[in-house]
């Protein structure tokens, strides 16, 4: 293994025992991700999460207990810590599924909570989206049960496009609950086909038309029959809009 590899596996570890330690540690802030810069004065972590100020604490004692942890124990040198929300937290999976774990601690029916974030995430514009809880939920004997609304992608390049999946556990006194959210964000795939509407495909055949009085030449039998009669556009296969 070279120097650069070995550095690179160094920086994606630290990063890893960071990720580890804020999301054991402030899943009641609704901690969401946290970014790493490092350059030749130290070393930037930002932290995003749904509730930044349970993370700065009181006149920013806790910014500083995340200071001195990262220099001691994960070695980083000259730290500064920043914390802001997230662009969006009702389409992150991550705050959704600690806010999700909040709520079935705090005495919450695991169904209600999950229905009622089911709507909510829906709402925001997501595409899809699945909640999965497992565990002892009403007997001794461990189940799961899994509600879905829209369109939820499992498999592909899209869901490394548009798909995003968290997990975090419920520790109550009968045992640990286990849930899973996949949000299928906006956007479209690269596959994505449209059937234009008949008011469309009339200005494209006009279009057509137009162009083709100005060409010389013939114009080929079955084309001009279909401009004359006003017929549907003809097939078109493969990626993009038909």
């Amino acid at each position: 293994m070279g120097r650069v590899e070995r550095h690179f596996l160094k920086r994606n570890l630290i990063r890893a025992m960071i990720d580890e330690y804020l999301a054991q540690n402030f899943y009641e802030a609704g901690y969401s991700r946290v970014e790493i810069l490092q350059s030749g004065l130290g070393t930037r972590v930002h932290i995003y999460a749904e509730r930044p100020a349970l993370i700065i604490g009181r006149r920013g004692s806790t910014i500083r207990r995340l200071q001195k942890i990262f220099a001691e124990v994960m070695g980083l040198g000259n730290v500064q810590v920043s914390v802001s929300q997230p662009e969006n937290p009702e389409l992150d999976a991550r705050i959704q599924a600690f806010r999700i774990v909040r709520s079935i601690e705090r005495g919450f029916h695991f169904r209600r909570v999950a229905f009622a974030a089911l709507r909510r995430i829906m709402a925001n514009g997501a595409v899809g989206v699945e909640i999965k809880i497992s565990g002892k939920l009403t007997s001794e004997r461990a189940r799961f049960e899994k509600y879905r609304a829209g369109k939820v992608y499992k498999a592909g390049h899209i869901v490394d496009e548009l798909v995003d999946r968290a997990v975090a556990y419920a520790r109550l006194p009968k045992g640990i609950i286990g849930v899973e959210v996949l949000i299928v964000k906006p956007g479209k795939p690269a596959d994505y086909v449209r059937i234009k509407e008949e008011s469309e495909v009339a200005d494209v055949l006009e279009q057509l038309r137009a162009e083709m009085e100005l060409e010389k030449g013939e114009m080929p039998e079955e084309l001009k029959e279909m401009l004359e009669q006003g017929g549907e556009a003809p097939e078109v296969s493969g990626g993009g809009e038909a």
